[in-house]
């Protein structure tokens, strides 16, 4: 396996994930009833924050952790929520990709996990 080196690998990524997440009736209703993401513009989003994240390329402009306590105020994010999302993350980065930028991203997603529950 190689490791996350360009925007078409955080898009597999990100697509991936989210295939786990919207198959599971414990997480996919915060997507789809309470968020009620539209799938393809949100993935672009996200590519653009881990872009920015992992590589300081400058795309993602919004500000995460309010997007996250606005969709808190409307279904709390439990605990549990964070767990099933950080392990579907995880799990999905160890399943496609090896390497320093991969262990990289994981550790900055439950270290903004983290955060937000804290600020919850």
């Amino acid at each position: 396996m190689t490791d996350i080196q360009t925007r078409e690998d955080l898009h597999l990524l990100m697509s991936e994930f989210y295939l786990k997440l919207l198959a599971d009736s414990e997480i996919s209703f915060i997507f789809i009833k309470v968020a009620k993401i539209d799938l393809a513009p949100h993935l672009l989003e996200l590519v653009d924050f881990w872009e920015q994240i992992l590589f300081d390329t400058g795309n993602y402009k919004k500000n995460v952790l309010q997007i996250h306590m606005d969709l808190n105020q409307k279904t709390k994010l439990s605990s549990a929520h964070f767990a099933i999302w950080l392990n579907y993350f995880n799990t999905t980065i160890d399943e496609n990709f090896a390497g320093q930028v991969a262990e990289n991203m994981k550790t900055r997603a439950l270290s903004i996990a983290t955060v937000m529950k804290i600020k919850m």
